[in-house]
């Protein structure tokens, strides 16, 4: 599962693999509880066990992809 979060006043994004088991709904219920309040950190960690830390106050926008996407190469859609 990936997350992307957009930074403000910046154009590239940061971009979280999440392990395979990671729960959907629990990474969501974390970014919103991040997002209510200016003053939190929204941390997750990456696969590898890389942790990430983002300044709610900070945050543009979140996407969380779904469990059963996958990614896709390539032109063909």
């Amino acid at each position: 599962m990936d997350v992307r979060i957009g930074v403000q006043h910046t154009m590239k994004e940061i971009e979280v693999e999440l392990p395979a088991d990671a729960d959907r709904d629990a990474i969501v219920a974390q970014v919103e509880a991040a997002l209510a309040d200016a003053d939190q950190v929204l941390r997750l960690t990456d696969k590898n066990g890389r942790d990430v830390a983002v300044p709610a106050a900070k945050i543009a926008y979140v996407e969380v992809s779904r469990k059963d996407s996958e990614r896709r190469i390539g032109f063909g859609a």
